[in-house]
């Protein structure tokens, strides 16, 4: 009993420091790359803060389950270099016997991590795809901003406003510059506002000029008006999106075992499974000479991490061109990692130690002869 709840104490402190540390971390990307995102006017500005949370929840499997490889290599390497482990084994407990209490300390954060991949994360995914589509088919005017030239949705029309004006939609100093079927304009104007007309949005501009001319001629048409009105705010109509595998649920999944579809519920799958292995690898892993560094088994301990993590995503792109099957890689690649850790640990629980047979030397007799 002691045994356990000393080792849960200290993996659950380790556990929460290096957790704190990742997720600043990964924030930290997050968050410079949804700024970079919104200044290429992929998501809204007021969005950042909504779209950072969808990002990190959805990479909360990978965080939980690097943070938890970390605690328990570093809890039980740091058995190792205080000699505590040595204590154990000559109270008869084997290095086998750690596994339990691993698992029972790991086996809430390795629920949430299958539940996360298998359900939070395609949810998460639906809900960034929806921001991005409805700030892209916002209507023309939404667009605009003062002091900045900006594209219509359907690319055919360039706006700029100075600045808005005290009251409700209204802006000086307007300049639009259009190429519809045929014909390309330019209109300025020194203010405009928008209207709502017969169940239609219609910029109202006040005193301005409009040039016109057909595409490919030289005639130019002028004309001065104290008011033009347009109708815009039209967002264009796109068709039925076909879905991605990351956006279907697993059950979508299940239901339509394509190729492409297989490969994302293996992805999902193996994260989970992934983390189990872990576990096995972490109690394998842990063993340190007291007398050296501490960097190189992090080091090494990090390279497993990175090694395993990358076959997964390989895997996923394999089943997708076909070159392996979806049971035949769950069961190669994790099946693998699973009976080389077992053996592994095996290993160093019983004391293996593989050793060559020795050559039989011939004698100076036996030569003669």
């Amino acid at each position: 009993m002691l045994f356990q709840s000393s080792i849960r104490k200290e993996l659950a402190r380790t556990f929460g420091a290096t957790l704190v540390v990742l997720v600043t971390i990964v924030m930290t990307i997050v968050l410079i790359r949804t700024l970079g995102q919104a200044s290429r006017g992929y998501i809204s500005p007021q969005d950042v803060m909504l779209f950072m949370a969808y990002s990190a929840l959805g990479r909360l499997p990978t965080i939980l389950t690097l943070s938890l490889f970390i605690a328990m290599v570093s809890t039980l390497s740091r058995m190792y270099r205080d000699s505590e482990m040595v204590v154990w084994f000559t109270s008869g407990q084997g290095l086998g016997g750690f596994l339990r209490p691993l698992f029972r300390f790991s086996w809430p954060m390795l629920l949430v991590i299958s539940l996360t991949a298998l359900f939070v994360w395609p949810w998460t995914n639906q809900q960034t795809k929806d921001m991005q589509t409805r700030y892209e088919q916002r209507g023309d005017l939404d667009r605009i901003a003062p002091g900045q030239f900006q594209e219509s949705s359907s690319g055919n029309r360039v706006f700029f406003v100075d600045r808005d004006l005290a009251g409700d939609r209204a802006s000086n100093n307007v300049f639009i510059a259009a190429t519809e079927k045929g014909k390309s304009s330019i209109t300025t104007a020194k203010s405009g506002s928008i209207e709502i007309r017969d169940g239609g949005q219609f910029l109202i501009l006040q005193n301005g000029q409009r040039l016109e001319n057909v595409v490919g001629e030289s005639a130019l048409k002028v004309s001065d008006f104290e008011q033009y009105g347009t109708r815009t705010g039209d967002s264009v109509a796109l068709g039925a999106p076909i879905p991605e595998s990351k956006l279907l649920s697993t059950r979508d999944l299940i239901k339509s075992p394509t190729r492409a579809n297989l490969s994302e519920l293996a992805w999902r799958l193996g994260l989970g499974i992934a983390a189990v292995n872990f576990v096995i690898l972490a109690a394998a892993l842990a063993s340190v000479n007291p007398r050296g560094g501490r960097s190189g088994n992090l080091f090494f301990v990090l390279l497993t991490f990175i090694v395993y993590n990358n076959l997964v995503n390989l895997g996923q792109s394999w089943i997708f061109v076909g070159l392996i099957g979806f049971g035949n890689f769950l069961l190669l690649l994790h099946g693998g990692v699973f009976l080389l850790g077992m053996a592994w640990l095996a290993k160093r629980h019983y004391n293996w130690v593989l050793r060559l047979r020795p050559r039989a030397v011939a004698t100076g007799k036996e030569q003669t002869a």
